[in-house]
């Protein structure tokens, strides 16, 4: 558990925290690179482990599916002109939502609204990610690699909430909440310092 919160502190620590500078937004290796900041990074981790936690086990592949499907009418909406003001301070707030939906899931509350709270992050994340790239013929080459990466990041958030889980029964609980609140905690950083 200490080594997953000091690599989660670490990765804050980057100096590219957010993934929505001016970079390249016209090719397939563009889309499978921009999901590495801080804040896609962790609210994607924070997805699969949630599905694990919060939903059935044969409805696991749920929440990352509405977050993938979210992501994607989000990036055609803002490829399309449609975006919110003041959208970086939203996504780092869904990091802290994402943290907060992780403890309250390893206390046993229900998660109630949770899979549309997962799709509200998810439009977010894609509404930052279209926001960049025009519509045109190059944001569908662009779309499948942030589509491929983020649909990854919830894999291994999913099978590190499974090995949690497997591992640590016992005590999985009490990690899935210290991982919440780090997370909340991260992303509190993270809205603190745009």
């Amino acid at each position: 558990m200490k080594k997953a919160l000091v690599t989660t502190a670490l990765a804050l620590t980057a100096a590219s925290a957010f993934a929505h500078t001016g970079h390249d937004v016209t090719s397939f290796t563009a889309g499978l690179v921009h999901p590495f900041g801080a804040d896609h990074l962790l609210a994607m981790l924070a997805v699969g482990l949630w599905s694990v936690f919060a939903l059935p086990t044969h409805r696991v592949w749920e929440g990352p599916a509405a977050f993938l499907l979210a992501l994607l009418g989000g990036a055609l909406l803002a490829a399309a002109g449609r975006q919110p003001p003041l959208l970086e301070h939203a996504i780092a707030a869904s990091v802290v939502l994402m943290g907060v939906m992780l403890v309250l899931t390893a206390v046993r509350r229900p998660a109630t609204g949770g899979l549309a709270l997962v799709a509200a992050v998810g439009a977010l994340h894609g509404l930052a990610h279209g926001a960049e790239a025009p519509l045109s013929a190059s944001l569908a080459a662009y779309a499948a690699g942030f589509m491929l990466t983020t649909a990854l990041m919830h894999l291994g958030g999913v099978g590190a909430g499974l090995a949690l889980r497997r591992r640590w029964q016992a005590q999985a609980p009490r990690v899935l909440a210290a991982l919440g609140a780090t997370l909340s905690a991260a992303g509190g950083w993270l809205l603190l310092s745009l």
